[in-house]
């Protein structure tokens, strides 16, 4: 074999080793994002404002997946897998603002805050909630802002609601004698939870079932995560004026706040 046959096989095998040395850690990079997204916390956006005055269109957030253990739902990539419960489950806490995968399509992620736990007894009166038989303490909170996608916004009503276990949190009501301000008395089954929006009358939620487009009585196995931050935040309606002037729609204030 001649010297300069082997000289090119040397370096055709050493490019090969180099381009395998670098599919191998890019595939190892791959795997620790696709790991720590699956296991860890993953990033989330609110595009609706179904969660306002607690969470505004375009706030991202950051959800935690271990507190409720994992199910095919923690997957960051929707995978039409066979449903196989929970490992390392936990119930969520009354109050806790949780991401989950929509019970119409799990192919959709939504965020809402969980009302009832199995067992409970979940109805509302002239929009107050009832839990168990006891109306949640409700106090007036003024005046809000309630957006929408487009920019806009319309007036209404803030109020602090406070859920049995101490858990206050702001809602936001934009009319009186709202269609899902009268519900009946639902019994909350094993494995599943009541949740709602905080924007009491633009939300489909546990009011609201699945064949409506809302949420009904949400199986714990879709749950995904607890929405414990806000690490960034850009007001959509600066959409309408010039790029120059979108950077004016970060909401600073916003940043890396947590979320009660």
């Amino acid at each position: 074999m001649s010297t300069e046959t082997t000289t090119t096989t040397s370096t055709a095998g050493s490019t090969a080793k180099r381009w395998g040395s670098q599919i191998a850690q890019i595939a190892a990079i791959v795997g620790i994002v696709f790991l720590g997204k699956g296991a860890l916390a993953e990033p989330f956006y609110v595009p609706s404002a179904s969660m306002e005055p607690t969470l505004l269109i375009g706030d991202a957030l950051l959800a935690t997946k271990f507190p409720y253990g994992y199910s095919t739902a923690s997957l960051p990539i929707h995978v039409a897998f066979p449903e196989t419960g929970r490992v390392f489950a936990s119930t969520p806490k009354r109050g806790d603002v949780v991401v989950f995968r929509w019970p119409g399509d799990r192919s959709q992620v939504w965020v809402k805050r969980v009302i009832g736990l199995p067992g409970d007894h979940v109805e509302l009166r002239g929009g107050q909630v009832w839990i168990n038989g006891k109306a949640t303490a409700v106090q007036a909170d003024g005046i809000g802002a309630a957006e929408d996608d487009s920019g806009g916004s319309e007036p209404a009503q803030r109020y602090v609601e406070t859920l049995p276990g101490g858990v206050a949190h702001p809602i936001f009501k934009l009319r009186n004698n709202g269609r899902l301000d009268n519900t009946p008395d639902v019994t909350v089954p094993p494995g599943h939870l009541f949740v709602m929006g905080d924007n009491r009358d633009n939300s489909a939620d546990s009011r609201v079932p699945v064949s409506q487009g809302g949420v009904g009585l949400l199986p714990m196995d879709n749950l995904v995560g607890r929405v414990d931050a806000i690490v960034g935040s850009w007001d959509l309606g600066v959409r309408s004026q010039p790029v120059a002037n979108w950077w004016s729609g970060l909401r600073f204030a916003r940043f890396f706040t947590g979320v009660h």
